[in-house]
């Protein structure tokens, strides 16, 4: 038997909420799967997920004017416990202990976790202000059940960015390997290994975010960043690059892992048509260091056609690659604010 979250919240759906639903709200036009947060939603939760947060968990999308009452008949008409696991339960942090179908309109729960409703436009501050995670919070969790188009529509809406932001944010990527490229060398010459195996991890991490680019893939938070990361197409030669800039035990080993990441990463950016250079990286002035070429950035930028987006600041980039603080990450006018300029 599947134990997985999901196989459970479909269960859940399927043998106690959507009978009831039809009985109490026959006429109800709704959407109903599981979304949000938890590692379910990826379908990468263990036994080890459930000792916290998880469990019975839905969400259920109804029109605004329904939320309350199909709420509260929830909580009225559910059952103590389905397959021995509680309904009612609190999530970390809190101390009531209640249902956790989430209820909600379309509307409501896209500008909880987006901080605008992409079904209406975007702009080019909406796109920098998502992070992967928030998007895939909204777009990765599977649906039970379907009566209304309305969350189908926005999760459609939000695919993927615009072709002027895709080529800005790649643009900002190749722009923080040309900064901190030839610093990991420096660094290593001046006796400090820790702090070019620090450098060495950023440009990893810059380049796996990348190849989430270059696959039109949201990357997820931290902790399954390099799981979803095997799941990529390029996962094979990429990540064989990287392991060995990460293993190495000396600055040209770092410097060839990464290298030859980058031209593979190049490869594959040419092949979308997005850049047409030959080389990723190039001699950094005098320097036993490499660079990348600067034809990379020049034409990604070059092939912008929407002015507000080449008014972009040059290399800050979407949210993602402005931060990795949590506190920012987790909160929409955190996330909104830190893209404001």
């Amino acid at each position: 038997m599947d134990t997985s979250g999901l196989a459970l919240s479909r269960a859940y759906f399927l043998e106690v909420v959507g009978p009831m639903l039809a009985e109490q709200f026959p006429n109800l036009s709704y959407t109903a799967g599981r979304l949000g947060a938890g590692s379910d939603v990826l379908g990468l939760d263990d036994a080890v997920s459930r000792d916290h947060d998880w469990g019975l968990r839905l969400n259920l999308f109804v029109p605004d004017a329904a939320v309350a009452d199909v709420d509260l008949e929830l909580e009225r008409l559910l059952p103590d416990s389905f397959r021995g696991l509680p309904i009612r339960f609190a999530f970390t942090g809190q101390t009531e202990q209640r249902h956790q179908v989430e209820v909600s309109s379309v509307s409501d729960f896209l500008n909880a976790h987006l901080g605008f409703d992409p079904r209406a436009g975007a702009s080019a501050r909406d796109w920098l202000s998502l992070s992967g995670q928030a998007a895939l919070e909204v777009v990765a969790g599977p649906l039970f059940a379907e009566t209304s188009d309305e969350l189908v529509s926005a999760r459609r809406a939000l695919e993927w960015y615009p072709d002027d932001i895709w080529r800005y944010v790649l643009a900002c990527d190749w722009i923080r390997i040309e900064q901190e490229l030839p610093l990991m060398g420096r660094a290593a010459d001046v006796g400090d290994d820790a702090g070019s195996r620090i450098i060495a991890a950023r440009l990893v991490h810059t380049a796996m975010h990348m190849a989430f680019m270059l696959e039109r893939r949201w990357p997820p938070y931290a902790k399954w960043f390099g799981t979803l990361f095997q799941t990529l197409e390029c996962a094979g030669e990429v990540g064989e690059a990287i392991d060995s800039a990460l293993r190495a035990n000396d600055l040209a080993g770092r410097q060839l892992g990464i290298a030859a990441a980058l031209e593979s990463l190049l490869q594959r950016q040419n092949a979308l048509g997005l850049t047409a250079t030959t080389r990723a990286t190039i001699p950094f002035w005098d320097r036993p260091y490499l660079h990348p070429d600067p034809d990379i950035v020049a034409q990604l930028l070059a092939g912008i056609v929407d002015q507000g987006v080449q008014c972009l600041p040059r290399g800050r980039g979407s949210v993602d690659q402005r931060t990795d603080n949590v506190d920012v990450l987790v909160d929409v006018e955190a996330r909104r604010a830190a893209v404001a300029h």
